[in-house]
């Protein structure tokens, strides 16, 4: 399998947008409640400290067998950016995985966003012979947690710096 490079996924209201370095300044706002850290840990980014991590994350990983994937979610009825969605995909010779997030913005929160945009992104990972997909959520954030659910994750025994791990087989 080649590396994987992130498209433009549509789903009925949103645009998963790859990544950009310019995204930066609109996802500072977007990002900027320190309530999202709650659960993730750190501190809302600068503009010009996100726009460096854009830098590096859109240059892709050292590891050929590694691709990164990250996506702005945009909602097509507001034009405006909401949130990101992201894919860390390991291959090895038969199997490729990915390990998936998410994050939406506190004034976009409780619309199904993420719902949708992790919907959408794990139906675009299947289609890109992933086989597997995995997310570690803490074990207090009921809405990951139900946002995994619907995008057909379940919770396994597996813990991984103080979150549960949740799993998706895709076929094959």
């Amino acid at each position: 399998m080649s590396t994987l490079v992130a498209q433009a996924i549509g789903t009925g209201r949103l645009d998963l947008l790859p990544l950009r370095v310019e995204h930066a300044e609109e996802m500072a706002a977007v990002l900027s409640d320190p309530a999202l850290h709650t659960f993730i840990g750190g501190t809302p980014d600068t503009p010009q400290a996100l726009r460096s991590r854009y830098r590096r994350m859109t240059e892709g990983s050292p590891d050929p067998a590694v691709s990164w994937l990250n996506w702005v979610i945009r909602l097509r009825d507001e034009a405006c950016l909401t949130g990101t969605v992201q894919a860390t995909v390991s291959r090895s010779a038969h199997h490729a995985m990915a390990e998936i997030a998410w994050v939406v913005g506190p004034p976009w929160q409780g619309r199904g966003i993420a719902t949708e945009a992790a919907r959408g992104l794990v139906d675009w990972l299947g289609r890109q012979a992933v086989h597997t997909v995995i997310a570690h959520i803490h074990p207090e954030h009921r809405a990951s947690a139900a946002v995994a659910t619907a995008a057909g994750l379940s919770p396994t025994d597996a813990w991984h710096e103080g979150e549960i791990r949740w799993r998706r087989n895709i076929g094959r």
